[in-house]
């Protein structure tokens, strides 16, 4: 559910005493765990370690993260790929093509280098 337009968007004032004063290129990453901030204009270029649970994901802010929230970009989820047999060939096919592409790329450069 959205947050009410009569109230202000939810920016933790902790977090925005940590970025204020500062340039985004000198500072590292700054940890955090409120994953339910919004991004403010001022965090714009600022690299966030946002928490995910179990670790700190490096989240580097754009204008485009404006008005979204932190933990939008800090998945706690990880994604196991499905398919099972088809996917496996389909796999092992597509590695078969870069070995074959990969050999005939250095095959035309030895011939190239015994010509000279």
């Amino acid at each position: 559910m959205t947050r009410s337009l009569k109230k202000e968007p939810y920016v933790d004032p902790r977090l925005l005493k940590k970025i204020e004063g500062k340039k985004p290129a000198e500072t590292g990453a700054i940890k955090t765990w409120f994953r339910a901030s919004q991004i403010s204009p001022e965090m714009v270029g600022f690299t966030f370690g946002v928490h995910n649970g179990r670790e700190h994901i490096p989240v580097l802010i754009t204008e485009d993260m404006v008005g979204h929230r932190l933990g939008e970009f800090s998945l706690t989820r990880k994604f196991v790929r499905h398919g099972g047999k088809m996917q496996k060939e389909i796999e092992q096919k597509k590695k078969e093509a870069e070995i074959t592409a990969a050999k005939a790329a250095k095959a035309s450069t030895a011939t190239d280098t015994k010509k000279k």
